[in-house]
């Protein structure tokens, strides 16, 4: 509705522009009432929202236990692993799918990388032949263009390039010396060509080396070009810092990783319960209730997340059985180290239990109500959307016909003012001719 100036009644002495704000007032009611809707709704689709965000966070919370398809009947959740070293000289890090055991090994040999001194000259002398430079690393040989022949300019010259070899000049008791050094490991051992002095290796490139049993009999050796083994074990890693003999790797379930998860999963079941209390609660100080408040839809969610912990599954009983119950108030409870005692006891059961029970059906309950087609959750915010558009649409259209009640309004006290002037004038007129009549008879 669009505002106008108006001028007070110039005749009637009426305060013009408060009463046709008055009568806007009351014509716009309507108008008022819509907008309140509107603010109604809106917090409505807002409720539904935060509880679709809850339980899509509960939905990807159940799938950490569920198969990923048919294809992949187990989830990598139940193959976590985690790996112990006997030795300080090895940290071993084992991945999901490594296979539970233990293996021994002695660690015979540490990466190291190339280092190559050149030396004979000052930190100003041209140390190049003049033609550039040929740097070989491994198999391949690349040409160096030098900008400054000095020291500095061909440690400059080799550093640009890139090639995985790092070049410094270092001011020592014995000279100026240009310092060569490459990444660890007998494949990056390199060779430097066009210099005009000779060169020394001071640390010739090595691998690193695990060896098992005796590898002139039944034992092998692995190899690697850094310090750190992915070829031992499938899904293990090893990191070696020094020498050592009869290290022992031992890798078991890590059931304490899968108890975060169903933590994990606990919470963002209870997140939703609250979610859901919070948007259907009545307040009795302020006498006013939730934006859902008596809803169907989220009672429906939450009675259906209640009943899939409660009801337990068949073949193995109630969830308490692994740390996970209901409390009388409506929320879930973990107790972590039952979870962990129960699944180092009966792996399989707790798996299936936990795979096929609870998180199944907890997903299932996310799956209906978020389903970006059909989820409960989905119409139900998609027609909040839709009834606040068509609130909107309302409250356009009332913008029209107010402008053109409040121009009406105008008219009519104009119109009103022009005929209080003309009544003014006439009654003006009568009197002087009244007056006139009295003074001719006298």
């Amino acid at each position: 509705m669009s505002s106008s100036t108006t001028v007070d009644g110039l005749i009637s002495g009426m305060n013009t522009t408060q009463v046709i704000a008055q009568l806007m007032q009351v014509a716009a009611q309507p108008q008022t009432d819509l907008r309140n809707q509107v603010t109604k709704q809106n917090a409505v689709v807002s409720a539904y929202q935060s509880v679709n965000v809850k339980m899509n966070a509960l939905q990807t919370a159940a799938e950490a236990f569920t198969a990923p398809s048919p294809l992949i009947p187990t989830n990598p959740t139940w193959q976590s692993a985690k790996a112990t070293s006997s030795s300080s000289a090895v940290v071993a890090t084992a991945s999901s799918g490594a296979t539970t055991g233990t293996f021994t090994f002695d660690v015979t040999a540490l990466a190291k990388a190339q280092v190559t001194t050149a030396r004979g000259f000052t930190a100003t002398d041209p140390i190049t032949a003049g033609a550039g430079l040929d740097l070989t690393v491994g198999s391949t040989t690349t040409h160096i263009n030098v900008g400054t022949d000095t020291p500095q300019g061909v440690a400059d010259a080799i550093n640009g390039a890139k090639l995985g070899v790092s070049a410094a000049v270092l001011n020592t008791t014995q000279g100026t010396i240009l310092q060569l050094t490459g990444a660890t490991g007998t494949a990056n051992a390199f060779s430097l060509a066009g210099l005009a002095y000779g060169t020394t290796d001071v640390t010739p490139a090595a691998n690193a080396e695990i060896t098992v049993g005796d590898p002139n009999t039944t034992g092998y050796t692995v190899t690697s070009g850094t310090n750190t083994f992915t070829n031992v074990a499938p899904n293990v890693t090893l990191n070696v810092s020094q020498l050592a003999a009869g290290v022992s790797i031992n890798v078991t379930t890590d059931a304490d990783a899968i108890a975060d998860k169903m933590q994990a999963m606990v919470d963002a079941a209870n997140a939703a319960l609250s979610q859901i209390k919070t948007s259907t609660a009545y307040n009795a100080a302020s006498k006013a209730g939730g934006p859902l408040m008596g809803d169907y839809t989220v009672r429906n969610i939450s009675s259906d997340v209640l009943s899939a912990v409660g009801n337990g599954t068949s073949g193995y009983g109630d969830f308490k059985q692994f740390g996970v119950q209901l409390t009388r108030d409506g929320t879930l409870t973990f107790d972590r180290s039952k979870f962990v005692s129960a699944f180092n006891a009966n792996p399989a059961g707790v798996q299936s239990a936990v795979a096929d029970g609870l998180a199944k059906q907890l997903r299932t309950v996310a799956d209906a109500v978020t389903d970006p087609l059909t989820g409960s959750l989905t119409t139900a915010i998609q027609g909040g959307t839709n009834q606040v558009k068509h609130l909107n649409d309302q409250i356009s259209g009332w913008n029209v016909r107010l402008t053109a009640k409040q121009a009406a309004y105008q008219r009519q006290f104009t119109q009103l003012e022009v005929a209080l002037g003309k009544m003014k004038d006439q009654s003006s007129w009568l009197s002087g001719q009244i007056a006139g009549l009295s003074s001719r008879a006298q």
